[in-house]
């Protein structure tokens, strides 16, 4: 069947392939018989719109072009954040109003400085420079794309008033037609005026009055000549130079760079600059917060986002409001829950906690915590979720993955928890320092011993580690494997909770993994789509099979399974954790403790929802004996269960991929599940008499049971290709070593419970 499909499919392709050049033929052939229609069609096109583009233009704004006042209005914006049900939530600059000072209280220092650096025949020109534009289109014919604008002070005014930041002919035209406009109702001094008014100077300051206070603490008329260059600066890039949030010594070479212009032009003398360049700006210390209370991570996170993509004038020029990802009852609900515990924990030295609950189906992110209290000034305002701690044993499952998605172990595999010394003198210690001698892969997966998981880290390879958890989306571990050495397993690298979240999402997934989300929709201020796509990129993404918005598969839905089905074993994990991570329905989960208690964390899901949590402390000092089952796991419980309520009870389906197989262990059966091909002869095929490691029960319960008194048993020798032998052993050493692995000395890590 399977081989039937990519015949047919090939065959589509290849038909799809002969239809696509005989029709590209076939419109170049057109072309030629056609040329002089062509052009003489195009030219009409092109004539019809530079005819028809003025008068529209002029009709639609015409209303906001009547006076100063009406300009101003239509530059008022802000970011606005909507949860995903559209209710807004958190405001970015919203409620600061532009204060408009008149030109007589602007200094002539301002006004000399911004004529000087950005449109020196302001006074002389028609609204726009032919000049300008020559080189602006020269500069893009050549890059491909509109990379200069070409733009006189008039132009800006007309952009930033009545057009959005988008740079398309379209808008650039209109714009040349506002400016013109502008310049026949409006003398230069008061086009000045309404520019200085409006142009962004950063740090969500409109306007050279809002700009002189969020810098420098004093009013516009105030300013001297060093302090006007240095925020006519500014302008060209007003995110990328401010001072209050980059290195402020580039903000001074953009002021004196305006200095020289000034004095080229003659607008200064030699000893003004000489005293402008000597004086050393004095900032203004009092930075506003923002006074929104729900979810500021998540909103600091998303702003963030945009400024990247958007650029931070467009996203509050054009007034985005952004329709997020965010459950606002789950978010109030887990801000009080992490809280609550944190403060409880106190009293062992845990200061601070976070969580990230996810959708696995689509990689939105319905909640985000960052810190237990957004208002404690020493830890609340560091998002914590996504700065880059170690994991602890919450990594384990990635590498176990990777080893069972290759076939180098099975569920049923025998591991050795036993005294062992790896390469680099390497001596792994479990968390209760016990050694149970062979387990089974079930048992050391759903118990969190450390050991075992360090033998399954050589089978597969440190290097591969690396490569598997950066296609489970964890990007802050680098490539090195000898930074690490076989302690990566134990979860010695940092990573972010929101990665390693979105990775237990792959596992609930299926192991198809999608890119962390958090915005759902982008509207500008006219209630127009941001992203909207034209018709040439539908076309072109058509014509490419574009797969970026798709899952990507990063284990099999096989391995997902096995992996889904050990971290849900209540009865498997009974061992070491009782009833500690058991919730009211079947959900898979692990935690995480880094060494000296640094760090708790609990991360599990079910097929439609993960929870990931993390308890500690920002400056990493140790808490008080606190471990994930008992820090973290307590915030976890308690979102799972709440968040699940009233929903369908869900298990992890079967894949045909895997098969039960019955197993002896004394005379008594039990069954385990193995990828096909990878599964041990049966208790029913005629074997040799041995006895056979039990593999606590796979299928999950919602009772803790008693542990099971285990003895030594046969060690399974498993390779990639072939199917697990048992073989009998009566002694406790480790399991040969089939892929050596060199490994720098690290300390033993803790992470279990």
């Amino acid at each position: 069947m399977l081989k039937y499909t990519k015949v047919s499919f090939y065959k589509m392709w290849i038909n799809f392939k002969q239809k696509y050049f005989h029709t590209k033929t076939y419109l170049q052939n057109f072309f030629k018989r056609h040329k002089r229609k062509f052009f003489l069609y195009t030219g009409l096109i092109i004539i019809i719109f530079i005819l028809l583009v003025p008068p529209i233009t002029y009709l639609y704004f015409a209303g906001d072009l009547k006076d100063k006042e009406s300009i101003m209005n239509r530059g008022k914006t802000g970011l606005i954040l909507l949860t995903r049900n559209g209710q807004p939530f958190f405001t970015f600059y919203q409620p600061k109003e532009i204060q408009y000072v008149s030109l007589s209280n602007i200094p002539i220092s301002i006004q000399q400085a911004v004529i000087s650096s950005e449109d020196k025949n302001f006074y002389t020109n028609p609204g726009f420079s032919i000049r300008g534009i020559g080189r602006a289109l020269f500069t893009d014919i050549f890059t491909g794309k509109l990379t200069e604008g070409g733009s006189t002070i008039t132009q800006e005014l007309a952009k930033n008033a009545f057009l959005s930041s988008s740079k398309n002919f379209l808008r650039k035209y209109q714009e040349l037609v506002l400016a013109s406009e502008l310049n026949r109702r409006f003398s230069k001094n008061d086009i000045l005026e309404m520019y200085l008014n409006s142009v962004y100077f950063g740090e969500g300051a409109f306007g050279i009055e809002n700009a002189s206070e969020a810098y420098f603490g004093k009013h516009a008329q105030n300013l001297d000549l060093s302090e006007s260059t240095l925020l006519i600066g500014l302008l060209p890039a007003p995110s990328a130079l401010s001072p209050l949030s980059n290195d402020p010594q580039r903000a001074i070479n953009k002021r004196d760079i305006i200095l020289m212009q000034m004095l080229k032009d003659k607008d200064i003398t030699s000893e003004q600059v000489t005293a402008a360049e000597n004086e050393k700006p004095v900032y203004n210390p009092a930075k506003k917060q923002e006074s929104n209370t729900l979810a500021p991570h998540f909103a600091l996170f998303v702003r963030d986002q945009l400024i990247a993509k958007y650029g931070e004038e467009r996203v509050i020029r054009d007034g985005f409001q952004v329709r997020t990802t965010l459950n606002e009852d789950y978010q109030k609900y887990a801000q009080t829950v992490v809280r609550n515990q944190v403060i409880y924990l106190k009293r062992n030295n845990a200061s601070n906690g976070a969580a990230v609950v996810m959708d696995p189906k689509t990689g939105e992110i319905l909640t985000m915590v960052g810190s237990y209290d957004w208002n404690d000034a020493k830890f609340g305002q560091t998002n914590m979720s996504i700065i880059p701690r170690q994991p602890g044993s919450s990594f384990k499952p990635i590498i176990y993955a990777d080893a069972l998605e290759k076939k180098l172990i099975t569920p049923a595999t025998i591991l050795q928890d036993v005294v062992t010394t790896f390469p680099g003198n390497y001596k792994p210690l479990d968390f209760d320092k016990r050694f149970r001698g062979p387990v089974s892969v079930r048992r050391a997966l759903a118990n969190s011993l450390n050991i075992p998981a360090v033998e399954v880290m050589e089978k597969v390879g440190v290097q591969e580690g690396l490569n598997i958890a950066k296609k489970f989306g964890i990007t802050t571990l680098g490539t090195s494997a000898s930074q690490y050495g076989l302690s990566l397993v134990l979860g010695s690298g940092e990573v972010k909770l929101l990665d390693l979240t979105n990775a237990y999402a792959t596992f609930a997934n299926n192991g198809a993994i999608n890119e962390p989300k958090s915005i759902l929709e982008i509207k500008d201020k006219y209630g127009k789509s941001v992203d909207s796509p034209n018709i040439l990129t539908l076309i072109l993404n058509f014509l490419s099979f574009s797969k970026s918005q798709q899952s990507q598969s990063v284990v099999s839905q096989n391995t997902t399974f096995l992996i889904s089905n050990i971290l849900s074993d209540n009865r498997a994990r009974a061992e070491e954790f009782g009833g500690a991570l058991t919730i009211s329905r079947t959900a898979a989960v692990k935690t995480g403790t880094t060494d000296n208690f640094r760090d708790a964390l609990t991360i599990g899901y079910t097929p439609s929802l993960v929870v990931g949590v993390w308890v500690g402390n920002n400056d990493n000092t140790p808490m008080d004996n606190i471990a994930g089952s008992l820090g973290a796991a307590p915030i976890w419980r308690l979102l799972m269960d709440n968040f699940l309520s009233n929903t369908p009870l869900e298990t992890f389906q079967q894949p045909l991929g895997v098969v039960n197989q019955t197993l002896c262990l004394n005379k008594q059966t039990y069954t385990e599940y193995f990828i096909a091909g990878t599964q041990p002869q049966s208790c029913f095929q005629p074997t040799p008499t041995i006895s056979f490691m039990p593999s606590l029960s796979p299928t999950p319960t919602n009772k803790p049971s008693e542990p099971l008194t285990l003895s030594p048993t046969p060690i399974v020798s498993t390779s990639p290709t072939q199917t697990p032998i048992f073989t009998p052993t009566s002694t406790l050493a480790p399991t040969p070593i089939t892929q050596p692995t060199t490994h720098q000395p690290s300390p033993t890590l803790l992470p279990t419970l």
